[in-house]
């Protein structure tokens, strides 16, 4: 049977008591209204029952009217619990003070994150929310309502059209949806389209103006491609000339490759260090000591402790450094040669944008001295040559 809650506050006691006639006992605990529960007769000499603490003193007298003996079976309840616990007062404390660590350690906020922002800085979103009392190592309790914090974040910070706040654990989010102010075509004035290097036209498109060369053309850097002034010598008209113009362009760089190429091996060897974690410190629990290895490679695992939907800033951080070791490998002059041509390609490409690419490439020297080999390359690169030139009266 369940005893009641109330009756395990108080204490309860399971007795058992040998007599004569252990009905009479039960008779008087009845006259007396004691609270006596789960009666349960062993034998005709035997009985067990449950008792509470305070009845379970006025039992004496009873038991020397009807000469019965009593022995105690078992003891539950609060006033018993706290006896063993005075006995064990250090465990007692210690886990009195993880339950108060906990408590106020998940009371506090331990990280501000921001979401959503594009063009407002998230330092700028982040001071704003300091000034409205949201920033690391606050009391939760000390935070307003989430509706009016936003409504203070939305006054500081103008430029977004929604800001949210969201407390979730001992984490705080900032959810900012900016404002899309429409963007003003900029005023175009009258111009040309002139060529930005030298380089023989390969393909013109006019889309606004007057152009000026043909494909196969070589033009010079500065030369007019698109003119922005249409009609004849009398009747005149300045427009902004648009279009594209691409050409081929020559460019001689000069590589040098390695002849030997790193690598990273492991060895096998390794040691582990693991930390407790409290918010962003960490306090090393084993693996102390300096790593024996001359390079290494260190990889981090760490786990937090989570309590129903709260993220608790308690956890465990587990490193494991392994010995690497750096290995050389011969390159042979041709594959050196090879990568020294690709690295030349990417960085020409990476200079003339992504509509342009290589039309042809050449190696012009090439030699290998002091563990490197060293090339001249000329490429020849169709790209984009057309960039604009104001017209001036």
């Amino acid at each position: 049977m369940k005893q009641p809650f109330i009756q395990r506050l108080r204490g309860i006691v399971r007795v058992e008591v040998t007599g004569a006639k252990p009905e009479r006992l039960v008779n008087m605990l009845s006259e007396k209204r004691m609270s006596v529960w789960d009666i349960r007769y062993v034998d005709e000499n035997r009985v067990i029952f449950h008792v509470t603490v305070r009845d379970f003193f006025r039992l004496r007298p009873l038991l020397r009217g009807t000469g019965s003996r009593l022995r105690i079976r078992g003891k539950e309840g609060l006033p018993f619990w706290l006896d063993k616990l005075e006995q064990r007062k250090f465990f007692a404390i210690g886990l009195l003070g993880f339950v108060i660590g906990i408590y106020l350690l998940s009371s506090l906020v331990w990280q501000v994150k921001v979401e959503g922002n594009e063009k407002l800085e998230a330092e700028r979103i982040l001071q704003a929310a300091r000034e409205e009392g949201i920033f690391r190592m606050q009391w939760k309790f000390k935070l307003r309502q989430p509706s009016e914090l936003s409504r203070g974040l939305q006054s500081r910070l103008p430029e977004a059209a929604w800001i949210g706040v969201e407390v979730r654990g001992t984490h705080v989010l900032v959810k900012v949806v900016e404002a899309r102010i429409p963007v003003k075509p900029p005023l175009m004035n009258p111009r040309h389209l002139v060529a930005s290097k030298s380089a023989l036209v390969t393909d013109i498109f006019a889309e606004k103006g007057r152009p000026l060369v043909k494909p196969n053309t070589y033009v010079r850097k500065g030369d007019i491609l698109i003119s922005g002034i249409l009609g004849d010598e009398i009747h005149t008209q300045t427009v902004v000339a648009s279009g594209e113009v691409k050409g081929i362009v020559w460019y001689k760089p000069t590589v040098e490759v390695p002849l030997t190429r790193q690598y990273k091996v492991y060895t096998g060897e390794s040691k582990t260090r693991s930390y407790l974690v409290l918010g962003s410190r960490g306090i090393q629990l084993t693996g102390y000591g300096n790593v024996p290895y001359e390079q290494t490679e260190t990889i981090q695992d760490r786990k937090t402790l989570v309590w129903r939907s709260f993220t608790l800033p308690i956890g465990w951080l587990k490193e494991k450094v392994m010995e690497v070791q750096l290995l050389e490998q011969p390159v042979d002059e041709k594959e050196a040669a090879a990568v020294g041509l690709e690295q030349a390609k990417a960085s020409i490409l990476s200079d003339a944008g992504k509509h342009s690419r290589v039309v042809s490439e050449k190696i012009l020297h090439e030699k290998a001295e002091n563990g490197k080999v060293y090339m001249e390359v000329l490429l020849e690169v169709e790209e984009p040559i057309a960039e604009e030139q104001p017209i001036v009266p």
